[in-house]
Protein backbone atom coordinates (compact mmCIF):
# COMPACT_ATOMS: atom_id res chain seq x y z
CA UNK A 1 0.00 0.00 0.00
CA UNK A 2 2.79 2.41 0.84
CA UNK A 3 4.42 1.70 -2.50
CA UNK A 4 1.13 2.36 -4.30
CA UNK A 5 0.72 5.65 -2.44
CA UNK A 6 4.26 6.57 -3.30
CA UNK A 7 3.74 5.88 -7.02
CA UNK A 8 0.37 7.64 -7.02
CA UNK A 9 1.87 10.59 -5.22
CA UNK A 10 4.75 10.88 -7.68
CA UNK A 11 2.31 10.80 -10.61
CA UNK A 12 0.19 13.49 -8.97
CA UNK A 13 3.23 15.66 -8.32
CA UNK A 14 4.32 15.23 -11.93
CA UNK A 15 0.85 16.06 -13.24
CA UNK A 16 0.58 19.20 -11.10
CA UNK A 17 4.10 20.24 -12.07
CA UNK A 18 3.16 19.94 -15.75
CA UNK A 19 0.04 22.03 -15.16
CA UNK A 20 2.06 24.69 -13.35
CA UNK A 21 4.55 24.69 -16.23
CA UNK A 22 1.79 25.21 -18.78
CA UNK A 23 0.27 28.05 -16.74
CA UNK A 24 3.67 29.74 -16.36
CA UNK A 25 4.21 29.41 -20.10
CA UNK A 26 0.83 31.02 -20.75
CA UNK A 27 1.64 33.86 -18.35
CA UNK A 28 4.97 34.42 -20.05
CA UNK A 29 3.33 34.74 -23.46
CA UNK A 30 0.76 37.16 -22.04
CA UNK A 31 3.43 39.54 -20.79
CA UNK A 32 5.22 40.01 -24.11
CA UNK A 33 4.51 40.03 -27.83
CA UNK A 34 5.24 36.62 -29.30
CA UNK A 35 7.04 36.11 -32.59
CA UNK A 36 7.40 32.99 -34.71
CA UNK A 37 9.90 32.99 -37.57
CA UNK A 38 8.60 30.61 -40.23
CA UNK A 39 11.10 29.67 -42.93
CA UNK A 40 9.75 28.62 -46.32
CA UNK A 41 12.06 26.98 -48.81
CA UNK A 42 11.87 24.44 -51.60
CA UNK A 43 14.03 22.47 -53.93
CA UNK A 44 14.01 22.98 -57.69
CA UNK A 45 10.60 24.04 -59.13
CA UNK A 46 8.61 23.20 -55.99
CA UNK A 47 6.15 26.12 -56.09
CA UNK A 48 7.57 28.03 -53.13
CA UNK A 49 6.36 31.47 -54.25
CA UNK A 50 2.80 30.20 -54.80
CA UNK A 51 2.77 28.52 -51.39
CA UNK A 52 3.96 31.63 -49.52
CA UNK A 53 1.53 33.87 -51.44
CA UNK A 54 -1.56 31.74 -50.85
CA UNK A 55 -0.68 31.11 -47.19
CA UNK A 56 -0.56 34.88 -46.60
CA UNK A 57 -3.78 35.40 -48.57
CA UNK A 58 -5.74 32.84 -46.58
CA UNK A 59 -4.58 34.29 -43.27
CA UNK A 60 -5.54 37.81 -44.32
CA UNK A 61 -8.97 36.71 -45.58
CA UNK A 62 -9.77 33.97 -43.09
CA UNK A 63 -12.75 35.95 -41.74
CA UNK A 64 -14.18 36.47 -45.22
CA UNK A 65 -15.06 32.93 -46.11
CA UNK A 66 -11.68 31.23 -46.58
CA UNK A 67 -11.98 27.46 -46.40
CA UNK A 68 -9.74 26.49 -43.45
CA UNK A 69 -11.65 23.76 -41.55
CA UNK A 70 -8.49 22.16 -40.14
CA UNK A 71 -6.94 25.40 -38.89
CA UNK A 72 -8.28 25.33 -35.34
CA UNK A 73 -8.06 29.04 -34.51
CA UNK A 74 -10.28 29.75 -37.56
CA UNK A 75 -12.66 26.78 -37.26
CA UNK A 76 -13.23 27.52 -33.55
CA UNK A 77 -14.06 31.16 -34.36
CA UNK A 78 -11.17 32.40 -32.23
CA UNK A 79 -9.43 34.29 -35.04
CA UNK A 80 -10.03 38.04 -34.67
CA UNK A 81 -8.10 39.23 -37.71
CA UNK A 82 -4.74 39.37 -39.49
CA UNK A 83 -2.89 42.31 -40.99
CA UNK A 84 0.44 43.01 -42.64
CA UNK A 85 2.88 44.87 -40.38
CA UNK A 86 6.15 46.71 -40.91
CA UNK A 87 8.83 44.07 -41.29
CA UNK A 88 11.53 43.92 -38.61
CA UNK A 89 14.61 43.55 -40.85
CA UNK A 90 14.95 46.79 -42.78
CA UNK A 91 17.77 45.51 -44.99
CA UNK A 92 15.84 42.46 -46.23
CA UNK A 93 13.69 42.80 -49.38
CA UNK A 94 9.94 42.64 -48.77
CA UNK A 95 7.92 39.70 -50.05
CA UNK A 96 5.61 41.39 -52.59
CA UNK A 97 2.52 39.38 -51.80
CA UNK A 98 0.07 41.68 -53.59
CA UNK A 99 1.92 41.45 -56.94
CA UNK A 100 2.03 37.66 -56.84
CA UNK A 101 -1.62 37.41 -55.84
CA UNK A 102 -2.71 39.62 -58.73
CA UNK A 103 -1.16 37.22 -61.22
CA UNK A 104 -2.97 34.27 -59.61
CA UNK A 105 -6.38 35.97 -59.41
CA UNK A 106 -6.42 37.96 -62.66
CA UNK A 107 -8.90 37.54 -65.48
CA UNK A 108 -6.38 35.20 -67.07
CA UNK A 109 -4.46 33.71 -64.10
CA UNK A 110 -0.75 33.00 -64.54
CA UNK A 111 1.83 31.42 -62.29
CA UNK A 112 4.06 34.09 -60.68
CA UNK A 113 7.71 34.39 -61.58
CA UNK A 114 9.75 32.37 -59.04
CA UNK A 115 11.66 34.35 -56.43
CA UNK A 116 15.44 34.33 -56.65
CA UNK A 117 16.41 36.00 -53.37
CA UNK A 118 15.57 36.00 -49.69
CA UNK A 119 12.51 38.06 -48.76
CA UNK A 120 10.38 38.65 -45.68
CA UNK A 121 6.92 39.71 -44.57
CA UNK A 122 5.48 40.17 -41.07
CA UNK A 123 1.87 39.42 -40.17
CA UNK A 124 0.11 40.17 -36.88
CA UNK A 125 -2.47 37.50 -36.04
CA UNK A 126 -4.95 38.51 -33.34
CA UNK A 127 -6.95 35.74 -31.68
CA UNK A 128 -8.84 34.62 -28.61
CA UNK A 129 -6.70 32.37 -26.38
CA UNK A 130 -8.10 28.95 -25.53
CA UNK A 131 -5.77 28.08 -22.64
CA UNK A 132 -7.31 27.50 -19.22
CA UNK A 133 -5.51 30.42 -17.61
CA UNK A 134 -4.88 32.73 -20.54
CA UNK A 135 -8.52 32.76 -21.66
CA UNK A 136 -9.52 34.01 -18.20
CA UNK A 137 -6.89 36.73 -17.99
CA UNK A 138 -7.27 38.27 -21.43
CA UNK A 139 -9.83 38.38 -24.21
CA UNK A 140 -7.26 38.55 -27.01
CA UNK A 141 -3.61 37.99 -27.82
CA UNK A 142 -1.35 38.69 -30.80
CA UNK A 143 1.15 36.48 -32.57
CA UNK A 144 3.64 38.13 -34.89
CA UNK A 145 4.47 35.82 -37.77
CA UNK A 146 7.65 36.55 -39.72
CA UNK A 147 7.63 34.55 -42.97
CA UNK A 148 11.09 34.25 -44.49
CA UNK A 149 11.08 33.00 -48.06
CA UNK A 150 14.49 31.88 -49.29
CA UNK A 151 15.79 29.87 -52.27
CA UNK A 152 16.44 26.21 -51.66
CA UNK A 153 19.63 26.67 -53.68
CA UNK A 154 21.09 28.61 -50.76
CA UNK A 155 20.29 25.74 -48.44
CA UNK A 156 22.33 23.42 -50.66
CA UNK A 157 25.42 25.50 -49.77
CA UNK A 158 25.40 24.50 -46.10
CA UNK A 159 27.02 21.05 -46.60
CA UNK A 160 29.98 22.84 -48.22
CA UNK A 161 30.94 24.16 -44.78
CA UNK A 162 32.19 20.70 -43.80
CA UNK A 163 34.49 20.30 -46.81
CA UNK A 164 37.88 21.57 -47.90
CA UNK A 165 38.32 22.81 -51.46
CA UNK A 166 40.03 19.55 -52.41
CA UNK A 167 37.32 17.39 -50.82
CA UNK A 168 34.54 19.43 -52.47
CA UNK A 169 36.29 19.21 -55.84
CA UNK A 170 36.70 15.44 -55.52
CA UNK A 171 33.01 15.03 -54.58
CA UNK A 172 31.78 17.17 -57.49
CA UNK A 173 33.97 15.46 -60.07
CA UNK A 174 32.87 12.06 -58.79
CA UNK A 175 29.22 13.06 -59.29
CA UNK A 176 30.12 14.04 -62.87
CA UNK A 177 31.08 10.44 -63.64
CA UNK A 178 27.38 9.51 -63.80
CA UNK A 179 24.59 10.64 -66.10
CA UNK A 180 23.10 13.12 -66.66
CA UNK A 181 25.99 15.11 -65.16
CA UNK A 182 28.54 13.30 -67.30
CA UNK A 183 27.07 14.56 -70.59
CA UNK A 184 26.11 17.99 -69.29
CA UNK A 185 29.57 18.68 -67.87
CA UNK A 186 31.49 17.60 -70.98
CA UNK A 187 32.47 21.11 -72.12
CA UNK A 188 33.58 22.21 -68.66
CA UNK A 189 35.54 18.99 -68.03
CA UNK A 190 37.19 19.33 -71.44
CA UNK A 191 38.25 22.82 -70.34
CA UNK A 192 39.83 21.31 -67.20
CA UNK A 193 41.99 18.98 -69.29
CA UNK A 194 43.57 22.05 -70.96
CA UNK A 195 43.95 23.96 -67.70
CA UNK A 196 47.21 24.15 -65.77
CA UNK A 197 46.32 24.65 -62.07
CA UNK A 198 49.99 25.31 -61.26
CA UNK A 199 50.12 28.31 -63.63
CA UNK A 200 49.80 31.88 -62.44
CA UNK A 201 46.19 32.85 -61.72
CA UNK A 202 44.63 35.39 -64.06
CA UNK A 203 41.21 37.03 -64.05
CA UNK A 204 40.53 35.75 -67.57
CA UNK A 205 41.18 32.11 -66.62
CA UNK A 206 39.17 32.35 -63.40
CA UNK A 207 36.19 33.93 -65.16
CA UNK A 208 36.19 31.46 -68.07
CA UNK A 209 36.45 28.44 -65.75
CA UNK A 210 33.62 29.73 -63.56
CA UNK A 211 31.47 30.54 -66.61
CA UNK A 212 31.73 27.03 -68.03
CA UNK A 213 31.06 25.48 -64.63
CA UNK A 214 28.04 27.76 -64.12
CA UNK A 215 26.67 26.81 -67.55
CA UNK A 216 26.93 23.17 -66.49
CA UNK A 217 25.02 23.85 -63.23
CA UNK A 218 22.29 25.77 -65.09
CA UNK A 219 21.90 22.90 -67.55
CA UNK A 220 21.48 20.52 -64.59
CA UNK A 221 18.88 22.82 -63.08
CA UNK A 222 16.84 23.22 -66.29
CA UNK A 223 13.23 22.10 -66.24
CA UNK A 224 14.02 19.14 -68.49
CA UNK A 225 16.74 17.74 -66.20
CA UNK A 226 15.66 19.12 -62.83
CA UNK A 227 18.61 18.19 -60.58
CA UNK A 228 18.70 19.59 -57.05
CA UNK A 229 22.14 18.97 -55.54
CA UNK A 230 23.97 21.85 -57.26
CA UNK A 231 26.79 23.70 -55.52
CA UNK A 232 27.50 26.52 -55.03
CA UNK A 233 23.88 27.70 -54.96
CA UNK A 234 24.77 31.32 -55.70
CA UNK A 235 26.25 30.30 -59.05
CA UNK A 236 22.71 29.63 -60.32
CA UNK A 237 21.00 32.35 -58.24
CA UNK A 238 23.70 34.99 -57.64
CA UNK A 239 21.43 37.78 -56.36
CA UNK A 240 23.51 40.76 -55.26
CA UNK A 241 26.73 38.81 -55.88
CA UNK A 242 26.32 38.79 -59.66
CA UNK A 243 29.66 39.59 -61.26
CA UNK A 244 31.56 39.40 -57.95
CA UNK A 245 35.02 37.71 -57.95
CA UNK A 246 33.65 35.58 -55.09
CA UNK A 247 31.77 33.55 -57.73
CA UNK A 248 34.76 32.88 -59.97
CA UNK A 249 36.11 29.47 -59.01
CA UNK A 250 35.31 25.86 -59.84
CA UNK A 251 36.30 22.33 -58.78
CA UNK A 252 39.73 21.12 -59.87
CA UNK A 253 41.31 17.65 -60.21
CA UNK A 254 43.60 16.55 -57.34
CA UNK A 255 46.99 18.33 -57.13
CA UNK A 256 49.96 16.53 -58.57
CA UNK A 257 53.40 16.03 -57.10
CA UNK A 258 54.02 19.80 -57.07
CA UNK A 259 51.21 20.37 -54.56
CA UNK A 260 49.78 23.86 -54.22
CA UNK A 261 52.12 26.52 -55.60
CA UNK A 262 51.82 30.06 -54.16
CA UNK A 263 50.11 32.44 -56.57
CA UNK A 264 48.86 29.57 -58.72
CA UNK A 265 45.38 29.11 -60.14
CA UNK A 266 44.72 26.27 -57.65
CA UNK A 267 45.69 28.42 -54.68
CA UNK A 268 43.49 31.30 -55.84
CA UNK A 269 40.49 29.06 -56.50
CA UNK A 270 40.86 27.47 -53.07
CA UNK A 271 41.06 30.94 -51.51
CA UNK A 272 37.87 32.02 -53.25
CA UNK A 273 36.13 28.79 -52.25
CA UNK A 274 37.03 29.43 -48.60
CA UNK A 275 35.84 33.03 -48.88
CA UNK A 276 32.54 31.77 -50.30
CA UNK A 277 32.23 29.37 -47.36
CA UNK A 278 32.78 32.12 -44.82
CA UNK A 279 30.99 35.08 -46.38
CA UNK A 280 28.07 33.37 -48.14
CA UNK A 281 27.30 29.93 -46.69
CA UNK A 282 28.32 30.63 -43.10
CA UNK A 283 26.91 34.16 -43.32
CA UNK A 284 23.49 32.77 -44.27
CA UNK A 285 23.70 30.18 -41.51
CA UNK A 286 24.52 32.70 -38.79
CA UNK A 287 22.33 35.60 -39.84
CA UNK A 288 19.16 33.81 -40.92
CA UNK A 289 19.11 30.05 -40.61
CA UNK A 290 19.99 29.92 -36.92
CA UNK A 291 17.06 32.24 -36.11
CA UNK A 292 14.28 30.14 -37.67
CA UNK A 293 11.63 28.61 -35.37
CA UNK A 294 9.59 26.57 -37.83
CA UNK A 295 10.52 25.26 -41.27
CA UNK A 296 8.61 23.93 -44.28
CA UNK A 297 10.51 22.23 -47.11
CA UNK A 298 8.58 21.98 -50.38
CA UNK A 299 9.32 19.23 -52.89
CA UNK A 300 8.15 18.74 -56.47
CA UNK A 301 7.93 14.98 -56.13
CA UNK A 302 5.85 14.55 -59.28
CA UNK A 303 8.36 16.49 -61.35
CA UNK A 304 11.22 14.35 -60.01
CA UNK A 305 9.33 11.19 -60.97
CA UNK A 306 8.72 12.60 -64.45
CA UNK A 307 12.40 13.37 -64.97
CA UNK A 308 13.56 9.88 -64.12
CA UNK A 309 15.81 8.04 -61.67
CA UNK A 310 18.65 10.56 -61.88
CA UNK A 311 16.55 13.53 -60.77
CA UNK A 312 14.76 11.46 -58.14
CA UNK A 313 17.99 10.13 -56.61
CA UNK A 314 19.52 13.60 -56.74
CA UNK A 315 16.58 15.06 -54.79
CA UNK A 316 17.04 12.41 -52.13
CA UNK A 317 20.79 13.07 -51.93
CA UNK A 318 20.17 16.82 -51.58
CA UNK A 319 17.73 16.28 -48.73
CA UNK A 320 20.10 13.99 -46.86
CA UNK A 321 22.98 16.44 -47.31
CA UNK A 322 21.20 19.58 -46.11
CA UNK A 323 18.99 18.33 -43.31
CA UNK A 324 21.92 17.72 -41.00
CA UNK A 325 22.28 21.50 -40.75
CA UNK A 326 18.82 22.12 -39.32
CA UNK A 327 19.04 23.16 -35.67
CA UNK A 328 16.43 20.75 -34.36
CA UNK A 329 15.15 20.33 -30.84
CA UNK A 330 12.34 21.10 -28.42
CA UNK A 331 11.69 24.80 -27.95
CA UNK A 332 11.48 26.21 -24.46
CA UNK A 333 11.88 29.60 -22.79
CA UNK A 334 15.68 29.46 -22.50
CA UNK A 335 16.07 28.29 -26.09
CA UNK A 336 13.72 31.00 -27.32
CA UNK A 337 15.80 33.69 -25.60
CA UNK A 338 19.34 32.45 -26.13
CA UNK A 339 19.49 29.56 -28.58
CA UNK A 340 16.50 29.40 -30.93
CA UNK A 341 16.05 26.17 -32.83
CA UNK A 342 13.59 24.61 -35.24
CA UNK A 343 11.12 22.47 -33.32
CA UNK A 344 8.63 21.68 -36.09
CA UNK A 345 9.54 20.62 -39.60
CA UNK A 346 7.07 19.98 -42.40
CA UNK A 347 7.95 18.20 -45.64
CA UNK A 348 5.30 18.92 -48.26
CA UNK A 349 4.87 17.33 -51.68
CA UNK A 350 3.43 20.17 -53.73
CA UNK A 351 1.12 20.09 -56.78
CA UNK A 352 -1.01 17.31 -55.28
CA UNK A 353 -3.89 18.49 -57.48
CA UNK A 354 -2.00 17.22 -60.55
CA UNK A 355 -3.07 13.69 -59.58
CA UNK A 356 -6.46 12.33 -58.55
CA UNK A 357 -7.51 12.53 -54.91
CA UNK A 358 -7.30 8.75 -54.44
CA UNK A 359 -3.55 8.95 -55.16
CA UNK A 360 -2.81 11.35 -52.29
CA UNK A 361 -2.25 8.59 -49.68
CA UNK A 362 0.39 7.03 -51.94
CA UNK A 363 1.98 10.44 -52.51
CA UNK A 364 2.24 10.93 -48.74
CA UNK A 365 3.70 7.45 -48.21
CA UNK A 366 6.27 7.97 -50.95
CA UNK A 367 7.27 11.32 -49.45
CA UNK A 368 7.59 9.76 -46.00
CA UNK A 369 9.89 7.05 -47.36
CA UNK A 370 11.96 9.61 -49.26
CA UNK A 371 12.80 11.61 -46.13
CA UNK A 372 12.73 8.72 -43.63
CA UNK A 373 16.47 8.66 -42.94
CA UNK A 374 16.77 12.39 -42.28
CA UNK A 375 13.44 12.54 -40.47
CA UNK A 376 14.58 9.82 -38.09
CA UNK A 377 17.63 11.84 -37.03
CA UNK A 378 15.57 14.99 -36.49
CA UNK A 379 12.85 13.13 -34.59
CA UNK A 380 15.47 11.58 -32.31
CA UNK A 381 16.53 15.12 -31.33
CA UNK A 382 12.98 16.03 -30.32
CA UNK A 383 11.64 17.84 -33.37
CA UNK A 384 8.06 17.22 -34.47
CA UNK A 385 7.96 16.13 -38.10
CA UNK A 386 5.10 15.78 -40.54
CA UNK A 387 4.88 14.81 -44.20
CA UNK A 388 2.00 16.00 -46.31
CA UNK A 389 0.83 16.29 -49.92
CA UNK A 390 -0.72 19.68 -50.65
CA UNK A 391 -1.72 22.08 -53.39
CA UNK A 392 -1.37 25.74 -52.49
CA UNK A 393 -3.78 26.66 -55.27
CA UNK A 394 -5.94 23.82 -56.57
CA UNK A 395 -6.27 24.05 -60.35
CA UNK A 396 -7.94 20.70 -61.14
CA UNK A 397 -10.78 18.59 -59.83
CA UNK A 398 -11.10 14.82 -59.58
CA UNK A 399 -13.72 13.21 -61.83
CA UNK A 400 -14.77 9.52 -61.81
CA UNK A 401 -15.32 7.86 -65.20
CA UNK A 402 -15.82 4.36 -66.60
CA UNK A 403 -12.98 3.26 -68.87
CA UNK A 404 -12.78 -0.19 -70.47
CA UNK A 405 -14.98 -1.66 -67.79
CA UNK A 406 -13.05 -0.04 -64.91
CA UNK A 407 -14.02 2.93 -62.80
CA UNK A 408 -11.04 5.29 -62.83
CA UNK A 409 -10.18 8.65 -61.31
CA UNK A 410 -9.40 11.43 -63.79
CA UNK A 411 -8.40 15.05 -63.27
CA UNK A 412 -10.01 17.93 -65.12
CA UNK A 413 -8.05 21.12 -65.70
CA UNK A 414 -6.19 23.21 -68.25
CA UNK A 415 -2.82 21.63 -69.15
CA UNK A 416 0.19 23.94 -69.14
CA UNK A 417 0.38 25.96 -72.35
CA UNK A 418 -3.20 25.24 -73.41
CA UNK A 419 -6.38 27.30 -73.11
CA UNK A 420 -9.15 24.73 -72.69
CA UNK A 421 -9.89 22.31 -69.87
CA UNK A 422 -9.23 18.65 -70.55
CA UNK A 423 -10.13 15.42 -68.79
CA UNK A 424 -6.97 13.38 -68.25
CA UNK A 425 -5.95 10.16 -66.55
CA UNK A 426 -2.90 11.38 -64.59
CA UNK A 427 -1.37 8.03 -63.71
CA UNK A 428 -0.66 6.40 -60.38
CA UNK A 429 1.82 7.20 -57.62
CA UNK A 430 3.93 4.35 -56.23
CA UNK A 431 3.58 3.91 -52.47
CA UNK A 432 7.25 2.94 -52.14
CA UNK A 433 10.52 4.14 -53.64
CA UNK A 434 10.48 3.23 -57.36
CA UNK A 435 12.25 0.05 -58.44
CA UNK A 436 14.31 -0.32 -61.61
CA UNK A 437 11.37 -1.77 -63.53
CA UNK A 438 9.27 1.29 -62.70
CA UNK A 439 11.77 3.51 -64.49
CA UNK A 440 12.25 1.04 -67.35
CA UNK A 441 8.54 1.09 -68.24
CA UNK A 442 8.43 4.93 -68.30
CA UNK A 443 5.28 4.87 -66.19
CA UNK A 444 5.54 8.43 -64.86
CA UNK A 445 4.05 11.18 -67.04
CA UNK A 446 2.35 13.67 -64.72
CA UNK A 447 0.92 16.67 -66.56
CA UNK A 448 1.29 20.23 -65.26
CA UNK A 449 -1.66 22.62 -65.25
CA UNK A 450 -2.44 26.30 -65.52
CA UNK A 451 -3.98 28.11 -62.52
CA UNK A 452 -7.77 28.40 -62.72
CA UNK A 453 -9.75 31.47 -61.74
CA UNK A 454 -11.62 30.88 -58.46
CA UNK A 455 -15.42 31.00 -58.62
CA UNK A 456 -15.36 33.95 -56.17
CA UNK A 457 -14.64 36.95 -58.38
CA UNK A 458 -13.10 38.77 -55.42
CA UNK A 459 -10.68 35.88 -55.00
CA UNK A 460 -11.14 35.70 -51.23
CA UNK A 461 -11.13 31.93 -51.01
CA UNK A 462 -9.03 30.34 -53.78
CA UNK A 463 -9.30 26.54 -53.46
CA UNK A 464 -6.43 24.55 -52.00
CA UNK A 465 -5.60 21.06 -50.77
CA UNK A 466 -4.48 20.74 -47.13
CA UNK A 467 -3.09 24.25 -46.80
CA UNK A 468 -5.12 24.51 -43.60
CA UNK A 469 -3.49 21.35 -42.25
CA UNK A 470 -0.07 22.84 -42.95
CA UNK A 471 -1.08 26.02 -41.09
CA UNK A 472 -2.33 24.00 -38.13
CA UNK A 473 0.90 22.03 -37.84
CA UNK A 474 3.16 25.06 -38.24
CA UNK A 475 1.20 27.58 -36.14
CA UNK A 476 -1.71 25.89 -34.36
CA UNK A 477 0.05 25.38 -31.03
CA UNK A 478 1.12 29.05 -30.97
CA UNK A 479 -2.50 30.25 -31.35
CA UNK A 480 -4.02 28.47 -28.37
Amino acid sequence: MKNLLRVFGSKEVSRHANQVGRHLDELFHLTMDRTVRLAVTGLNQSGKTVFTTTLIHHLLHALEGANLPNFSVASENRLLGTRVMLQPDLDVPAFTYERYMRSLLGNKPTWPVPTDALSEIRLAIRYKPSGILSSRLTSSATLHLDIIDYPGEWLIDLPMLQLSFEAWSEQTLRHCEEEPRRSLSAQWRDHLTRLDPTAQATDETLRESARLYTDFLLACKSSKVGLSFLQPGRFTIPGDLKGAPLLTFCPLPPPGAHGVIPGSLREEMARRFESYQKLVAEGFLKRYFSRFDRQIVLLDLLGALNRGPGAFADMRAALEAILGHFRHGPSNLLNRLFNPRIDRLLFAATKADYVAADQHPNLERLLRRLVARSANDASFQGVEIQTQPLASLRCTRTVMREHQGRRLSFVQGTPRGRERETLLFPGEIPDALPEAEDWDTHRFHFMEFEPRRPPDTEGLAPPHIRLDQALEFLLGDKLR
